[in-house]
């Protein structure tokens, strides 16, 4: 059996992503995990305030460079999006992920919990493609705020992250 791949989407791969990414990574070690964003300026380390949070939350990536939403993304198994603009990228842009697209918060309310159908079975029944997204799905971007901005970022996105985690299962 292939690891099953998650990859974390956001606009520039810079902070939201990155964060979602590596805290997905550190609790769910049996899943792979990748980041990306819909408009990024390649090869670029996340910023000071983003490691810092990280930080806050005993976790780092020194390694992470930003990168491009693109066609090698397209077999991951569920792409998870970090606010509306985001799913409605991947709708126009990888038509053929638009029914394993859908942002976080969507996927922390709706996704059934991971019992004997696998994940690709659970992700059809929420008809991901045709669903309506809107503003209540945004996990706010701290892109040009301070520490107690990214701070806030992370907390929001270690609280969504675990219950994702818990809400995905192990790997079958």
């Amino acid at each position: 059996m292939t690891q099953p791949t998650v990859c974390f989407l956001c606009t520039g791969n810079a902070a939201r992503s990155v964060m979602a990414r590596a805290m997905f990574a550190d609790r769910a070690p049996d899943w792979g995990a990748v980041g990306a964003g819909t408009l990024v300026i390649e090869g670029l380390p996340m910023s000071q305030r983003t490691r810092n949070a990280l930080a806050g939350h005993g976790l780092s990536d020194p390694d992470h460079r930003s990168r491009q939403f693109g066609a090698s993304h397209e077999k991951v198994d569920l792409v998870v999006a970090m606010e509306p603009s985001h799913v409605g990228w991947i709708r126009r842009n990888h038509p053929v992920l638009a029914g394993r697209t859908a942002s976080l918060v969507r996927l922390v309310r709706d996704l059934p919990t991971g019992d004997a159908k696998d994940l690709k079975d659970r992700i059809t029944e929420l008809c991901l493609a045709e669903v309506e997204v809107t503003e209540w799905e945004e996990v706010v971007d701290p892109a040009s705020g301070n520490q107690s901005d990214f701070d806030a970022c992370a907390a929001t996105l270690d609280h969504l992250v675990g219950i994702l985690v818990e809400r995905l299962g192990p790997v079958r």
